[in-house]
């Protein structure tokens, strides 16, 4: 009991004993908590960077060794082009040296060989001497066939000029204008046209009457069976000498078609003709198209629209009412009745219609 009763009495300082040695120990406890982390993350840097270089060291190599592989094997290819490059010129310099020997040979022996070429040219040379005699020999004989066709012509010019003037060959009576007397010999042209025949102009050919079968009724209708001016015979005498003109004009100007004035070609009722067609372009142009409907109940529930002139506002028109052309007395300047003039411009037809110069009836 006695050890109890002790015991007891020390249990005060025993709790501050315990309580002060257990908060010295946490202060220390944290000092060397931090020392020690602090050592291990200095040390574990240490590891980690030391390791990190053996990483760079280690890639470094690798990277080394396989930059190496492939510098080595772009070398090798460059080798194996510059090589072929080499070989492939040397070829082509050997090529070029073969076809530049083969052509030089080829050109000597065949194209441009010098006695072969000289022969060539010295039969060239006569084959063109020969072709040029031929054909200067060619061109003055067609120099000579023109001029005998020019003479020709003027020979058969002067033969017809000589059969159209046969009318002034000279007679027993009366000498020609080319046999003067007062020559002592007679012109070219005279002893020309004593030569020449005088010159007869052709006939008109006359067309063969058509022979119709009376029997056939459609040739009948197609003859009109109407009575037909039939074509003159020609007129059976000579030419006469001199400047006439020839009987196929003359007949052309004597039978030509008929050919009526502007007075004959119009109808006796053209007034009343061109009244009818103002009438028709009057209701053509007329835009009340309503029917006069007096005995009807239609219009009587129609509205009543005002005409303009009297529903305007600012009075009403004169045009209906008072027309621009009434005379108003007061304003005379003198006692003499004014009459219009018409302007030249407007001319009277025949038929008393009022004609502007335009064509236009008024």
């Amino acid at each position: 009991m006695a050890t109890l009763a002790r015991l007891q009495a020390r249990s005060t300082f025993l709790a501050h004993q315990y309580y002060f040695r257990n908060s010295a120990v946490d202060v220390f406890r944290k000092k060397e908590y931090d020392a020690a982390v602090k050592i291990q993350s200095w040390f574990r840097g240490c590891r980690i960077r030391a390791y990190l270089r053996y990483l760079h060291r280690v890639a470094t190599v690798i990277q080394k060794c396989w930059r190496g592989y492939l510098g080595r094997q772009h070398y090798q290819l460059i080798v194996k082009l510059e090589f072929c490059t080499m070989k492939m010129n040397l070829y082509n310099a050997m090529a070029v040296r073969i076809q530049k020997r083969w052509r030089g040979y080829r050109i000597r022996k065949y194209c441009f060989n010098y006695f072969y070429l000289k022969e060539y040219l010295k039969a060239v040379s006569e084959t063109n001497d020969a072709i040029r005699e031929a054909l200067e020999e060619f061109a003055e004989m067609k120099e000579r066939e023109e001029k005998k066709a020019d003479l020709e012509r003027e020979e058969k010019k002067r033969d017809y000029q000589a059969r159209k003037m046969h009318y002034l060959l000279s007679t027993k009576q009366i000498p020609g204008i080319y046999n003067s007397p007062f020559r002592k010999d007679p012109d070219p042209w005279e002893l020309r046209l004593q030569k020449a025949k005088p010159l007869i102009s052709q006939r008109p050919k006359v067309k063969q009457k058509r022979d119709i079968n009376i029997s056939n009724w459609l040739a009948c209708t197609s003859a009109r069976s109407l009575p037909q001016s039939e074509i003159l015979p020609p007129i059976d005498r000579k030419q006469c000498q001199g400047p006439f003109r020839d009987i196929t004009e003359v007949l052309e100007q004597r039978y030509k078609p008929l050919e009526p004035t502007l007075w004959m070609a119009e109808p006796i009722n053209e007034l009343k003709m061109a009244r009818e067609e103002l009438r028709k372009q009057e209701w053509m142009r007329n835009i009340n198209d309503n029917r006069f409907l007096p005995f009807s109940s239609y219009h009587k529930n129609k509205k009543y629209i005002p005409l303009m002139h009297s529903s305007s506002k600012y009075g009403p028109n004169s045009y209906g009412s008072q027309h621009f052309r009434d005379e108003n007395p007061k304003k005379w300047i003198c006692d003499k009745d004014f009459q219009t003039v018409l302007p030249s411009f407007y001319l009277f037809s025949k038929y008393g219609k009022l004609y502007s110069k335009a064509g236009q009836i008024i």
